[in-house]
């Protein structure tokens, strides 16, 4: 018999389901609008996925299997539906994805039946999270993630080891697990991206090689690398394309986030900063671009940040955070950028092809000191007075 509790959360559930999303009216920047309520929570999860709904082996309706938080997730365009491959956290800590499915990107949000379960074929990996998702023009769509293994060469509990873990699929269904990927002057690999068309006939990723698991080291920036085999991907070489700076946004570390944007001017990269505060890490989203005709090499770098944590986004989990592993581009130019704050809960902003280009090919690059920066700030001013005047 399935317990009456059941009946009552459901419907409470249906109605955030059903809830629609509203423009922020109080924020504008001119380059996207932001959404009041995030698109996907916690709450969204199914009820199945939480509690024994058995009236007889779960009397008190307690949740058997918690929900923590839902946060980083891919994102793609399937046949005119938006869906995101989430990263649902447990009570437990442990992470697992999950495919949410809506019919306009903004709201409406539904979990598929079941979350995904790959083969197990890497015994040694104990978590798994942040999928990025690449529509192939091989015909594969392939999800690359991070996968997370106790570090055993020290005595040390919280030391970890990260790799790139790689699935596949053609319908979000079924998933075909390949090899992680092999970095071989790298010691770690966290926040990788596969690029959606073959470089020189060969697969190409955008990396973030890192010493350690947590620090990055000697690690410059994002990187990019060729492989041949992706069922075996192995980079021998990589070179890098957005660099960490001193006294910016990327200062501590900086790392791919969705899957690269093809426009008639480049590739439009959405990617994340961090920074060092007395508060500790600060997250942001940056955007950057690279050429059409070598994707690694950067040809626009807008100052600052896209996005940054606002009110009560910037409070959670992981607190002054905003991460970024999804967007979406639909057949009408809209670009939905699909963003989680402070490691608790996804939101949405929305622009366009056409304002996105804009923002990063027509915003002025950091010069790198205070002093140059208020020449560049005082020069807008002047032209806009000028025009006052006129």
């Amino acid at each position: 018999m399935i317990h009456e509790k059941y009946f009552e959360l459901a419907k409470k559930q249906e109605t955030l389901l059903n809830r629609k999303n509203e423009k922020d009216l109080n924020f504008y920047n001119g380059i996207y609008d932001r959404y009041i309520y995030p698109v996907l929570t916690r709450e969204h999860v199914p009820l199945t996925w939480q509690y024994d709904l058995n009236r007889e082996s779960n009397p008190y309706f307690m949740e058997r299997l918690g929900i923590n938080a839902v946060m980083n997730s891919g994102a793609i365009y399937l046949n005119g539906e938006y869906y995101l491959v989430a990263r649902i956290e447990g009570n437990d800590r442990k992470s697992f994805f999950g495919v949410a499915r809506s019919n306009n990107g903004v709201d409406g949000f539904r979990f598929l039946d079941y979350p995904i379960l790959f083969k197990d074929t890497y015994p040694e990996e104990t978590n798994v999270y942040d999928m990025r998702l690449t529509q192939h023009e091989d015909g594969y769509i392939y999800g690359v993630f991070c996968s997370e293994s106790k570090d055993k060469s020290v005595n040390d509990l919280s030391a970890a080891v990260a790799a790139a873990g790689i699935v596949r699929t053609k319908d979000l269904k079924h998933w075909e697990r390949l090899d992680n990927l092999v970095t071989l002057r790298s010691p770690q690999q966290r926040n990788v991206v596969l690029h959606p068309e073959f470089v020189n006939g060969k697969y190409a990723f955008y990396t973030r090689p890192m010493d350690d698991f947590i620090e990055t080291g000697s690690g410059g920036g994002v990187g990019f690398g060729l492989c041949d085999d992706i069922t075996h991907a192995v980079i021998d070489e990589e070179k890098m394309t957005s660099l960490r700076k001193y006294h910016t946004i990327t200062e501590a570390k900086n790392g791919a986030g969705a899957v690269p944007i093809k426009t008639d001017k480049g590739w439009i990269h959405i990617a994340h900063g961090v920074r060092n505060t007395a508060a500790g890490l600060r997250y942001v989203i940056y955007a950057f671009a690279t050429a059409l005709e070598d994707p690694s090499r950067v040809i626009a770098e807008p100052s600052g940040l896209l996005i940054g944590p606002r009110g009560g986004e910037r409070v959670g989990d992981v607190s002054n955070v905003v991460f970024t592993n999804g967007a979406i581009v639909n057949e009408k130019g809209e670009v939905y950028i699909y963003y989680a704050s402070s490691d608790t809960r996804l939101h949405v902003a929305v622009t366009t092809l056409d304002k996105l280009k804009d923002y990063v090919f027509n915003t002025l690059s950091d010069p790198g000191r205070s002093v140059e920066c208020v020449a560049q700030r005082c020069g807008l001013i002047e032209k806009n007075l000028e025009l006052l005047k006129a």
